[in-house]
């Protein structure tokens, strides 16, 4: 698409990404002007505004700057044989662009301070111009401040392939509903992203007896983010397993664990994104205030795949050294496999 858009215009998401790919500022503009109700003539930065919760916010990110820190990696390097030596260096990455949904400075705090710890150098934000002052307030707060009142797949794409007011980033993550998680697998072809997180997705594995009361709380509390949520409950019986099963089958993004014989699945756990066990564990513990991240998979994409980390922020480097008896060494491996897949260039360099 590379006409202007119309109300009466069918559109896609790909719709909208290919045409903030090809007109960049132009077409955030009036995407912005169709969803978000904007009257601006061009992308706005968001203006830090009101009264937010300021020692929340930096009890929230003390929290998860010292989870988020004790995951940092460590570098290797190791003689794999002599005269060869190998190196994976760790290094964050240079950019990353965050999405954070309407409102929720919890979800820039997660994203946000993370990257901070990683040690990215530009971070920057979209967030929907409803709720952006608030989301620019706390980032303000927490020292980020390239923050940008830009919602929706139109976002992502100003993100993943820049324009004239965004530069392009190296990465982009964060949590978001359908158009957006839709539009980062979109732009994934071309940019990092993280995973689809969104929408939420809860299962509270409950004992026989477990006040009904605490299963509901829990299940109300996801169901919170929007209608689009889901929310399921396992009954422990006498079979053990076949709960067991049941939750690995759901592979959901959250996993409450009640009652004694629930909370003994903790450990064998597999597909969730995070498990939280016992009474005393709300799911919105972890999504405010345990330090815990809670951009997670959902759709199932726990079978494979866990939640933000440090790693998430970072990429790896392999530096490879071979001396002249090391290359000596390999050379007839070198041969023999580069003669087996018809590569005589590849071969001609084990000899030199």
């Amino acid at each position: 698409m590379s006409r202007p858009v119309t109300t009466d215009t069918p559109i896609s998401i790909e719709d909208i990404v290919n045409d903030v790919r090809e007109r960049g500022d132009a077409a955030l503009v009036e995407w912005s002007r169709r969803f978000d109700g904007t009257t601006a003539s061009s992308p706005e930065r968001a203006v830090p505004y009101g009264d937010i919760p300021t020692a929340a916010v930096l009890a929230a990110a003390d929290s998860v700057r010292t989870w988020h820190a004790a995951q940092r990696p460590n570098d290797l390097l190791l003689e794999v044989s002599p005269g060869v030596t190998l190196e994976r260096r760790w290094t964050p990455l240079r950019s990353v662009g965050i999405y954070v949904p309407k409102g929720l400075v919890s979800s820039l705090i997660m994203t946000g301070v993370v990257a901070q710890v990683a040690g990215v150098e530009r971070i920057v934000v979209c967030t929907p111009p409803s709720g952006s002052a608030a989301v620019a307030a706390a980032a303000a707060l927490l020292g980020i401040d390239e923050v940008w009142a830009l919602g929706g797949a139109q976002a992502i794409a100003a993100m993943a392939y820049g324009t004239a007011s965004i530069a392009p980033v190296d990465k982009i993550v964060g949590p978001g509903g359908g158009a957006v998680n839709t539009a980062k697998l979109l732009v994934s072809r071309d940019v990092a992203i993280d995973l689809p997180a969104g929408p939420s997705e809860i299962v509270v594995v409950a004992d026989a007896g477990v006040d009904e009361a605490l299963i509901q709380q829990e299940l109300d509390a996801q169901m919170e983010h929007g209608p689009d949520s889901r929310a399921f409950v396992v009954r422990v019986g006498d079979d053990l397993d076949a709960a067991l099963a049941e939750v690995e089958a759901y592979a959901a993004e959250h996993v409450a664990l009640l009652g004694e014989r629930a909370e003994s699945l903790a450990g064998r756990i597999r597909n969730a994104g995070a498990v939280f066990v016992g009474p005393y564990s709300p799911v919105p513990a972890g999504d405010y205030a345990t330090g815990g991240n809670h951009v997670l998979p959902t759709g199932g994409w726990s079978k494979s795949t866990g939640g933000l980390g440090l790693e998430t922020f970072m990429k790896t480097v392999t530096v490879q050294r071979v001396t002249k008896e090391g290359l000596e060494r390999l050379a007839p491996t070198i041969e023999a496999l580069a003669e087996l897949e018809g590569m005589p260039m590849h071969r001609a360099t084990a000899r030199r």
